[in-house]
């Protein structure tokens, strides 16, 4: 069976975002794997798309993989802390729930140094990472222990 992976981004810190999905394209480019990319605007909205995108799509059809890319970095309120676990509680949600093949690159930071240093252009980068972990279990759910 075909495997298609949709990368999903929260591109609210671009710059961040960019070097993640560079990562993950890495990845997928290297085992030559077909990928999609949707924008969606902030972490929150990740684990809507997600679920709105596999209920549209025929997945007899494809062994379909999620991607999910973004980074918070923590402010001066608690915001960080809600849209961090929140994002985070949807994803496994969906996986375990909707047994929905989903990796998770959504970057949970202090600050803006340390989400560049997670998404270097080498093998530290965790969309890199974060794309292996996807296929890998995509082999999984195969029967591909």
């Amino acid at each position: 069976m075909t495997k298609k992976i949709y990368i999903i981004n929260a591109n609210y810190y671009e710059e961040i975002s960019n070097r993640l999905i560079s990562g993950a394209i890495a990845y997928l480019n290297k085992i030559d794997l077909s990928y999609e990319i949707v924008n969606v605007p902030g972490a929150l909205e990740i684990p809507s798309a997600i679920n709105i995108i596999n209920n549209n799509l025929n997945s007899n059809d494809f062994d379909i993989g999620f991607i999910a890319i973004g980074c918070v970095i923590r402010g001066e309120t608690s915001h960080y802390d809600i849209v961090a676990r929140q994002s985070a509680e949807g994803l496994i949600h969906l996986s375990l729930t909707q047994n929905i093949i989903i990796s998770d690159s959504i970057l949970t930071v202090e600050n803006k140094k340390q989400a560049l240093d997670r998404s270097l252009e080498d093998s530290t980068n965790k969309g890199y990472h974060a794309a292996n972990a996807c296929c890998r279990l995509l082999d999984i759910k195969n029967g591909n222990l």
